[in-house]
């Protein structure tokens, strides 16, 4: 069974770090102080501000904030301040067994999919899709925190996934299939391809979205997947949005699912509100869950926290 970080409780220590490409110290210091109206305290990783070329720090050097941020028992939640590139230029410096021992919420998306999917296979953690320290700020859509502080905050045996009104969930090839989540930004995924952390869909919900990328681009990322095997290999695909993806060649995004994601014949949901889109929905990674694409319902089937330890 997988392990399930602390619950996030009111006045509990949020642990920053920067663990890919640099974010402003201007939006990082708003977003900060947004936390800490929510009551949280807040510590900072060293490199947290730090700019070097396209990333910030060394690999060394962010990895051993996060390291940090695990070690320090009074963070119960690490949350980096974006994604960007470089995550995986940490993954070879962190220490899998000691953070399976001192388990902490992580959450993120776009870059950050390196990390949770290598937590949750190499650290048998549960892990978070959802809200980076960017998204802390006033304009943040309420059903992205209600999202959040459902998965963090609230011990409950089960949790459905449900879009926001007004934007349907929609199953398109039909099934009903258990297993844990793994997967988010696709662009990551395939970096992982060939290395120690590839990821692993043997039995598993493969969850998939994009952002910025022209739809031929985005077939070429999916095929790669798929000569890869990881769709033999999964039991059932939810397809996330394609924020800000063009059209190329008269290709659509729903154009590429029906080509080429449908006639795979998994259990398939698509439109689900996740990762770069404006809404975004609270995915475990690691979580067992149920995909039922006949009632179009897509539920975590496990607390993704656990309760504190009594005294």
């Amino acid at each position: 069974m997988a392990i399930k970080a602390p619950i996030l409780q009111a006045g509990d220590t949020i642990g920053i770090v920067t663990l890919g490409s640099p974010l402003n110290a201007g939006v990082i210091n708003e977003r900060i102080q947004f936390l800490e109206s929510l009551g949280f305290n807040v510590v900072l990783g060293q490199n947290v501000y730090a700019q070097t070329g396209f990333l910030a720090g060394t690999d060394e050097q962010r990895a051993d904030d996060l390291m940090r941020m695990f070690a320090n028992d009074a963070v119960k939640l690490i949350l980096p301040t974006r994604g960007g590139v470089g995550v995986e230029g940490i993954l070879p410096y962190l220490d899998y067994p000691f953070i399976e021992s001192h388990p902490k919420i992580v959450s993120g998306y776009s870059d950050i999919t390196l990390l949770l999917n290598a937590l949750a296979q190499m650290s048998n953690l549960i892990t978070l899709h959802s809200l980076m320290l960017i998204d802390f700020r006033p304009t943040t859509p309420a059903y992205n925190f209600d999202q959040f502080f459902a998965a963090t905050s609230v011990y409950s045996p089960t949790r459905i996934i449900v879009n926001p009104p007004g934007i349907p969930q929609i199953s398109v090839v039909q099934g009903n299939v258990t297993g844990p989540i793994v997967g988010g930004n696709l662009t990551a995924l395939i970096s992982t391809l060939g290395t120690p952390y590839e990821i692993n869909t043997t039995g598993k919900i493969l969850l998939l979205e994009e952002t910025h990328e022209p739809i031929n681009t985005v077939y070429r990322y999916v095929n790669m997947l798929k000569l890869a095997g990881k769709f033999d290999d999964c039991i059932g695909i939810v397809m996330g949005e394609c924020t800000n993806c063009p059209i190329a060649y008269n290709t659509s995004y729903a154009d590429l699912i029906n080509g080429v994601i449908v006639p795979l014949g998994k259990p398939l949901m698509i439109n689900v509100a996740t990762g770069h889109g404006f809404y975004k929905a609270a995915i475990p990674i690691g979580a067992t869950a149920n995909l039922n694409t006949v009632n179009n319902t897509f539920t975590i089937t496990e607390p993704t926290v656990s309760l504190p330890t009594p005294l």
